[in-house]
């Protein structure tokens, strides 16, 4: 892959979660009332709720005049790590590629319900045995997933670049 289709993969990817994200919001806010719960599987239900705030409704409490602001820097911000980190690296590493778009979309599909709605619509509702997770959608998942691919690459991975620095030169 050429060092511009990195970033042709980065933004495609990033451009299909959006799309995804996006368009399972519309057909949720369009087809169910709010607080509206579907029940799929035994652990798993489609309810519709939204959330003015961040991950378990952190900041929930605060106006939109500090959230939509807020949020907006902090997307910029992490776009900003993301960017930087896509181009520090190779054009081989597809996966990590692959996972800073999941990463990206995601980011972008909530910052674009946070400026239209004020909060993210959220609809995915996993339980199990008394114990609930709160409620998430598209975007959240392809950003916990990037990260977790991003993290298991960092752990179990070995970057074999650094290591003809450590080698000492052949005589």
């Amino acid at each position: 892959m050429s060092e511009t289709g990195k970033y042709v993969l980065v933004v495609a990817v990033a451009a299909v979660v959006i799309a995804l994200d996006q368009a399972t919001k519309v057909w949720v806010a369009s087809e169910m009332q709010l607080h509206q719960s579907i029940p799929i599987f035994s652990w798993f239900n489609l309810t519709y709720v939204r959330n003015p705030g961040a991950a378990f409704s952190l900041f929930a409490d605060h106006s939109s005049a500090f959230r939509i602001p807020f949020f907006a820097l902090v997307f910029v911000l992490a776009g900003g790590a993301i960017a930087f980190f896509v181009h520090q690296t190779p054009a081989s590493q597809k996966s990590v590629l692959a996972a800073c778009g999941l990463v990206l979309g995601g980011a972008l599909g909530n910052l674009i319900d946070r400026i239209a709605y004020g909060e993210v619509i959220d609809f995915a509702d996993a339980h199990w045995a008394g114990m609930h997770w709160p409620a998430f959608n598209v975007a959240d998942a392809c950003i916990s997933v990037g990260v977790g691919l991003l993290l298991l690459r960092g752990v179990f991975v070995r970057d074999d670049r650094n290591d003809e620095a450590e080698r000492p030169a052949a005589a």
